[in-house]
């Protein structure tokens, strides 16, 4: 297993980082399988682990925690906050009231008292960014996480949360977690830059595309045999399914399975520290971890940006964020809106 330096925090981790969001209800609802799967990860040398509150409303939490007993040491330990967690205005989002709750929730269920990497899952647009990293770093001041992350922010709120920490003397983020894959480089454009520019880390989400660039979803395929559960909007995108189509022939012919053509292309970026995997099953993931050492060659890359441009998305990520549009210039008055 290789291992990088997480941004400029001197904290080494694995290319590969083990997803716990298919462990529970949403996923592999086998508590024991689940935590099997987590020790042959650690066994092969993965020592970066991520997972968040609301991944089966905390259950996947619950057992990490279970399977980490012993080995917390050892395991680069993430989780995330943001998502509503049950009833009522003030369970979810990025204000202090919720954040100094969610900590102590996610670390309780995790039987830990620290995590190595706290991040915001989503922005918040009606709170402060400054209030939100106050009530960070004072978590780090007290020694319940060591850094500070985000997740699929737009590179504008990186800079702006970057700036906001060096005027009010406050921690910064270290870590962004955007989604990559190679029907999905947007963050080619300005987000993995400005990941560089400010020394961060990032640890990519959906490296095989939801599931797209394993292969098993095809063009012209008959009805009824995709995957259980896909979104047919992404399943049946004919902009990425042609790409999916051209990659075929190139992993063929480079002697490569689908799925590790597609993880390898995901830490070969250079700024790219490590690619979340999400196995459900000890299958899915020894098929990952037999591709960890694979490394693309110049020809392979050169062939895949001809297949799908740098910096473009062959169609939308179902499930990235998507800043809303500026409220209060939809709610004008057509006359005024006419006047403007």
């Amino acid at each position: 297993m290789k291992y990088r330096t997480l941004g400029r925090t001197g904290i080494e981790v694995s290319a590969y980082c083990l997803g716990a969001m298919n462990f529970g209800a949403m996923g592999n609802a086998d508590h024991d399988d689940s935590i099997r799967i987590v020790h042959r990860a650690l066994e092969a040398g993965i020592n970066f682990v991520d997972t968040a509150d609301v991944y089966s409303a905390g259950e996947s939490e619950e057992i990490l925690g279970k399977a980490l007993q012993g080995r917390r040491d050892d395991v680069v330990l993430a989780s995330k906050l943001h998502y509503p967690m049950g009833e009522g205005p003030n369970r979810g989002g990025n204000s202090r009231r919720w954040i100094v709750t969610a900590v102590e929730d996610s670390l309780r269920r995790l039987r830990t008292d620290h995590l190595d990497l706290y991040q915001v899952h989503r922005p918040d647009p009606s709170v402060d960014p400054e209030e939100t990293l106050s009530a960070l770093s004072d978590l780090i001041h007290s020694g319940k996480v060591r850094a500070i992350g985000t997740s699929s922010f737009p590179a504008s709120d990186i800079v702006e949360a970057q700036w906001i920490a060096e005027r009010r003397g406050l921690e910064r983020y270290r870590t962004e977690q955007p989604p990559y894959s190679i029907v999905n480089r947007g963050i080619e454009r300005e987000i993995l830059p400005v990941v560089q520019r400010y020394g961060m880390g990032a640890l990519v989400w959906s490296p095989l595309g939801q599931g797209l660039l394993t292969g098993r979803v095809r063009s012209g395929q008959p009805a009824g045999t995709q995957r259980a559960g896909a979104m047919p909007q992404h399943f049946t995108d004919q902009r990425k399914l042609d790409v999916v189509e051209q990659l075929v022939p190139l992993a063929e012919q480079a002697g490569l399975s689908m799925t590790h053509l597609s993880m390898a292309f995901a830490i070969a970026h250079p700024g790219v520290t490590s690619a979340i995997i999400g196995p459900r099953t000890g299958e899915q993931l020894d098929d990952l971890l037999a591709g960890a050492d694979v490394t693309l060659d110049d020809d392979v890359l050169d062939r895949i940006d001809e297949i799908a441009p740098p910096g473009t998305d062959a169609g939308p990520n179902d499930v990235a964020y998507v800043p809303s549009v500026n409220l209060a210039e939809r709610r004008r008055p057509r006359g005024e809106r006419a006047a403007a």
